[in-house]
């Protein structure tokens, strides 16, 4: 017969029966012999810290290794720690929650409450149906629900508990919760993920400027789930999860000597279908190699000069005034400025000089917005135009509180065919990823700014006529790519 076992942080923490459900703490679960070899247990973790890799973490790791069945899992306790894990699968229960404080609210205002649930039950009438669906998505015994109304009811946040944490009179009631789930017939939690895939999307949500903002997040783990994948959200601290997932989407801004690079790498190393992959990552980022590389291949760009430290004169005989000079790596309009005379090309040119030996002129053209044409697979994906700052040349002003100009999106057939023709021979060069390339239209023609391996997919702006298609054919080209079981090859090809 199977025996329970109740683990806590110091022994002082539970008060209950301990007669019928040993207590141990969690050191003398993680350290003794005795728990390493019994089998057949069935164990109750009520530690407050189960932050990833505290003591509360690694005891229901360690249960699971031992092959003792634990409660809450260590996937359960992954999925409490970031809301964007649960976010979806509690979106249908947010229906009934509205349902049930419509009947409730009575003229009473209120904005915010929660509810504590105790192996999913709870006292408050109205809400035990819920709190039994809750705890079949995440069996957690002690778990705080808050509720608020923006500005319709949503479940907000949920938090395991710790069994410190309640009253006296919730110590009773937990008791009697406690013993009633001991005498049930234990079960797993219900398989929430009918995924055939597991996807990894990296974002970083500190980042300033992003290339997805949180609805396109959203959006994308909508599509993913669509489509047959579980995607999870993962953090530059998740790097030694890679293994668990069968591909990585990259949402974070790449570069080389950066923790995205490292990310693509490994991944691709591992065999996991990775969009950005690092060739593209290697060859899009620096913007020396990607001017080469389009004017090997003759195609058409602004009048572009590498130069070295002592070359500015030939850089002004060659450009004249107004210039724009560029450091090889920027990204967001970053560490590109436009250059008006030979005082400040000196200037600008010294300043940058001493993080790269060489840097990037190029001949200035004034245009109102730049064309963006999303690549996917050497097809277009999307159209958009990206309009100047207000009264600034560039499409991000840094020094401006109002630092991004207006964008209009189209329908891929309805924008010009050379500028789609000229961006698919850019990206066809780079690779077989995700790309977006920057356009002009000038007086000589269309011309190729730059190509992007992780270009801006944000909500409202490159979905604006595609809406959730957008997503879903990244998603299917990800689905793909697994099931054909290759990563996305970089091998450049000649240009059409």
């Amino acid at each position: 017969m199977a025996e329970h076992l109740i683990l806590v942080e110091k022994q002082g923490h539970w008060r209950g029966d301990q007669e019928s459900c040993p207590v141990v703490t969690a050191s003398e679960y993680l350290t003794d012999p005795r728990w390493q070899q019994k089998r057949d247990l069935r164990i109750v973790n009520l530690c407050r810290s189960q932050r990833y890799l505290g003591e509360g973490y690694y005891c229901s790791l360690l249960a699971e290794a031992r092959g003792h069945k634990v409660i809450p899992s260590v996937r359960t306790l992954r999925d409490l720690s970031r809301k964007s894990l649960y976010s979806l699968e509690t979106e249908d229960l947010e229906k009934r929650v509205r349902r049930i404080l419509s009947r409730q609210e009575r003229g009473v205002e209120i904005t915010s409450f929660s509810i504590t649930l105790m192996f999913g039950s709870t006292a408050l009438p109205g809400f035990q149906a819920l709190g039994r669906e809750l705890f079949e998505l995440l069996r957690a015994p002690l778990l705080r629900v808050i509720f608020e109304k923006r500005p319709e009811w949503r479940i907000t946040a949920i938090r395991s508990l710790g069994v410190q944490e309640l009253s006296p009179e919730q110590e009773v009631e937990f008791s009697e919760a406690l013993q009633g789930y001991l005498s049930r017939r234990w079960k797993a939690s219900r398989k929430r993920r009918h995924g055939r895939y597991d996807l990894a999307i990296l974002h970083n949500p500190d980042e300033a400027l992003p290339p997805s903002d949180p609805k396109a997040l959203k959006r994308f783990l909508r599509a993913a789930k669509k489509q047959g994948l579980d995607a999870e959200l993962i953090l530059p601290g998740d790097f030694g999860r890679l293994g668990e997932f069968d591909a990585l989407f990259i949402r974070e801004t790449t570069a080389i000597d950066h923790h995205t690079y490292r990310f693509a790498r490994k991944a691709a190393t591992e065999g996991l279908v990775v969009i950005d992959d690092p060739d593209s990552i290697l060859r899009c980022t620096n913007k020396i190699y990607l001017a080469e590389l389009l004017r090997s291949h003759r195609v058409p760009t602004p009048e572009t000069v590498v130069v070295r430290a002592g070359g500015l004169d030939e850089l002004e005989q060659r450009l004249g005034y107004p210039m724009v000079l560029k450091v090889p790596d920027g990204s967001f309009s970053l560490g590109v400025y436009k250059v008006e005379n030979r005082a400040q090309l000196e200037r600008v040119a010294r300043r940058l000089f001493k993080d790269s030996d060489l840097l990037l002129g190029q001949a200035y053209a004034y245009t109102p917005f730049d064309w963006r044409v999303g690549v996917l697979n050497r097809q277009p994906l999307y159209v958009c135009q990206y309009f100047m700052s207000g009264g600034h040349w560039q499409i991000y002003d840094h020094s401006s509180p109002e630092k991004e100009g207006d964008s209009a999106t189209l329908a891929v057939e309805d924008a010009p065919p050379q500028v789609i023709k000229t961006a698919l021979r850019a990206a066809n060069l780079i690779g077989d990823g995700l790309y977006g390339v920057d356009l002009k239209e000038t007086d000589a023609g269309v011309v190729v700014i730059e190509v992007n391996d992780n270009p801006s997919i944000d909500a409202g702006v490159e979905d604006e006529v595609l809406g959730d298609i957008l997503y879903e054919r990244i998603m299917a080209e990800l689905v793909a790519r697994i099931e054909a079981g290759k990563s996305p090859p970089a091998a450049t090809r000649k240009a059409d």
